[in-house]
């Protein structure tokens, strides 16, 4: 039993930590964030950024790579 909660939090501490680095390295990269299409609405003493096209671009991303860790370990 608890063992089964010791592995379950060391994958989970894991998991945030690859996610981490994923959010800082993708934030490196130039121009992700600033592409056409993500939209950004600024006025006297208000901000409104959403990036839309990027979250697009990223879920595209991530769903192909799933996709071939999901078929590389059947």
């Amino acid at each position: 039993m608890l063992d089964d909660v010791g592995r379950m939090l060391m994958l989970l501490g894991g998991s945030l930590f690859v996610i981490g680095l994923l959010i800082v390295l993708l934030g490196k990269l130039p121009g992700l964030g600033r592409l056409p299409g993500d939209i950004l609405i600024q006025r006297d003493n208000f901000t409104f950024y959403m990036p839309l096209a990027t979250m697009i671009l990223v879920s595209l991303l991530l769903t192909i790579l799933v996709n071939l860790l999901a078929r590389l370990l059947r």
